[in-house]
């Protein structure tokens, strides 16, 4: 059996999968990890990693270094996307990772990511028509499906860190802050020209800020294993009305809602505006959650010998 670990440095969180690769080339994830270390948090116009995220990130990955590094017939695959895409000390990040971990990050391209969300999406839901939305912590991408195949995808570097702090959405939001916010999504989402092929299209969503969306309506509702969200469907009315009640809260106020992680409260807004202002436009009239994304398509992806 061998083992086959993803490790996904994300711009608000890093996460981790041990799986066992089947000799007819199946797979099994045995284990899953998370640390939230926001590397993306103070970048800034400059796009300057800062030393405080960079040590959470160290310390993260020395962590799930732990779990690994004594695992029979072990290949590891290490992945990073917006922020670390983005950075200005790009290349003082990546040469410290390796030195101090031992990890070769593999940077995605906005398209890379976009198109790995959509083969863990893939292979996991059964959908024709839909518009796949993965809101991270420095970037959204939007994957068009048409009759089961990937028609248009678009990464744009804007997510929930990076809008939150842009737009002073972390705390108690004035209403001057809200609409410039809106004003600037509008805008550029208006300027990806095949969005209008999802009109009426289901949206389904990856990322942290859209899955909170889903443990927070199974928290309500009473609903057994609140983690248990795969395929999980909400409808646009039941999306706006859980926006609206986040909205009139404070940062404080939203650390108490159940089903909302209290270390995402201040990036929760900015996470899901993008979600609702497409559910606007689109006139979509519901969501499927998936929890299967970048880290599933890799492997899907390693698995047919698509992945160096």
């Amino acid at each position: 059996m061998d083992n086959l670990v993803i490790v996904d440095l994300g711009s608000n969180s890093v996460r981790m999968t041990i799986n066992e690769i089947r000799p007819d080339k199946t797979f099994r994830e045995v284990a899953r990890y998370k640390e939230d270390s926001r590397i993306s948090e103070g970048m800034g116009d400059e796009k300057k990693l800062q030393e405080p995220a960079i040590n959470r990130t160290l310390d993260a990955l020395h962590k799930f270094k732990t779990y690994y590094e004594d695992l029979p017939n072990l290949t590891v695959k290490a992945i990073t996307t917006a922020a670390v895409r983005q950075a200005s000390n790009q290349a003082e990040f990546l040469e410290r990772v390796e030195r101090e971990i031992g990890l070769k990050l593999d940077i995605l391209s906005g398209d890379d990511e976009a198109y790995y969300d959509y083969l863990g999406v893939k292979n996991r839901l059964r959908i024709e028509d839909a518009l796949m939305l993965d809101v991270g912590g420095a970037s959204l991408e939007m994957v068009n499906i048409s009759s089961g195949k990937e028609a248009n995808l678009i990464s744009i570097p804007f997510g929930a860190v990076n809008l939150s702090e842009q737009f002073n959405l972390a705390d108690e939001v004035a209403a001057a802050d809200f609409f410039n916010a809106t004003i600037f999504l509008r805008k550029r989402l208006r300027d990806i020209w095949w969005l209008h092929e999802a009109q009426t299209k289901p949206l389904i969503l990856l990322g942290g800020a859209n899955r909170s969306l889903a443990r927070m309506s199974r928290r309500q509702q009473q609903i057994l294993h609140v983690e248990q969200i795969h395929g999980y469907q909400l409808t646009t009315t039941e999306v706006f009305r859980l926006f609206s009640m986040l909205l009139r809260k404070t940062r404080t106020e939203r650390q108490q809602v159940s089903g909302l992680e209290p270390d995402r409260a201040d990036i929760i807004i900015g996470g899901i505006m993008p979600l609702v202002l497409l559910l606007q436009m689109l006139d979509s009239d519901r969501v499927i959650f998936s929890e299967s994304g970048v880290r599933e398509g890799i492997i899907h992806a390693y698995l047919n010998h698509d992945y160096n």
